[in-house]
């Protein structure tokens, strides 16, 4: 039986794309800095893909949840969890697959789980003991993924646009946006919003206080 005094805090950090889940995610991370802690993202676990050819991976949805190895994702987080190591995935984005490279990853006290869909899977949200959800208007999140996919991710100003019409934004309205409803927290204006981050980084103090994990700075 798993002490939950020793147990991990997962603190889950949604958004449709472009929302600055990131920026939050990285800006907890920075305000913890000396603290055991580290974040995955959902990205990682995009389908393994090797058997498809490159217009096939191309073509496929990857704002839906099936273009997600969840069943993965759970396994390696629950192990982190436990206390225990895994070999987590690396994803290729300009390879459009999984990469035949893994990361081993320790377990740490804290640990911050981001991406578009993971509160979409109840079976992942029951592993997280925070819960958030970063919001920000349609222009300004299509304004960031284009930026960010080009200097990124290679990808080109046709292809990035495209993409965000015919898959992107209809899937944040049918799948990401619902999700709030899961959220413990909700944060607008994404990494701007300096105060909800404070008062997320204050909790997860707390927590690990309680826990007995939190190091002196």
């Amino acid at each position: 039986m798993m002490n939950e005094d020793k147990r991990p805090i997962v603190i889950g950090v949604t958004g449709g794309s472009g929302s600055g889940k990131t920026t939050v995610s990285k800006a907890i991370y920075e305000n913890l800095r000396g603290q055991s802690i580290q974040i995955i993202n959902q990205d990682t676990y995009y389908n393994d893909q090797a058997d498809m050819t490159m217009e096939e991976r191309k073509a496929v949805n990857y704002d839906h949840p099936l273009a997600f190895d969840t069943a993965l994702l759970i396994e390696q987080l629950d192990a982190l969890r436990h206390n225990q190591a895994v070999e987590m995935p690396v994803y290729d984005y300009k390879e459009y697959t999984r990469s035949q490279t893994t990361v081993h990853v320790e377990p740490q006290d804290v640990i911050i789980l981001e991406g578009i869909l993971i509160l979409d899977d109840e079976r992942l949200r029951d592993l997280m003991d925070i819960k958030v959800y970063v919001d920000a208007d349609d222009d300004i999140r299509i304004l960031r993924r284009i930026q960010r996919d080009m200097q990124e991710r290679g990808r080109s100003l046709e292809s990035i646009i495209s993409q965000y019409l015919k898959t992107v934004k209809p899937m944040y309205h049918q799948f990401i946006e619902p999700t709030k409803r899961y959220a413990d927290i909700i944060v607008p204006e994404g990494g701007e919003n300096h105060v909800a981050i404070d008062i997320l980084t204050t909790k997860v103090r707390d927590v690990l206080a309680k826990r007995g994990h939190l190091t002196a700075d």
